[in-house]
């Protein structure tokens, strides 16, 4: 089973989810803006992840500035409170696969987390070659 943590408005997400389906995986979506997030969860993402809060950091188009979250010596616990309270906080997609748990930025991340990949020619929506025509990696 995958699991893809994503945001709909989300370009990367979208390009993430497009290549689990394309593989032929029916993956369990969360939509985490709606759904938020709990302590116990983000912690054993990131765990699994091997991600810091402070990675998981969603730096751009986010309140993270705003909030003072970038600034040095803010610790892993302020930016964990924080992303409980603004679920944009935290970056995506989040995707868990048997293969393991990434956050997968850039979106050809999730290429290592599926069991087969998905038929090619496949392009990220930016046009970019992720597969060739007879299946193969580019890159």
């Amino acid at each position: 089973m995958i699991v893809i943590h994503h945001h709909p408005d989300c370009g990367t997400s979208r390009n993430v989810l497009a290549m689990i389906e394309a593989s032929g995986a029916k993956p369990v979506v969360i939509d985490y803006l709606k759904t938020g997030w709990t302590r116990p969860q983000l912690l054993g993402l990131f765990a699994a992840a091997g991600l810091t809060a402070r990675e998981a950091l969603r730096e751009t188009r986010s309140p993270a500035a705003e909030l003072g979250l970038l600034e040095p010596g803010v610790d892993d616990e302020t930016i964990l409170s924080a992303m409980l309270e603004a679920p944009v906080l935290v970056n995506r997609p989040i995707v868990c696969s048997p293969k393991g748990v990434r956050l997968c930025r850039p979106s050809e991340a999730v290429l290592d987390l599926l069991e087969t990949l998905p038929p090619g020619p496949l392009h990220k929506e930016d046009g970019t070659l992720l597969i060739d025509a007879d299946g193969r990696r580019v890159g």
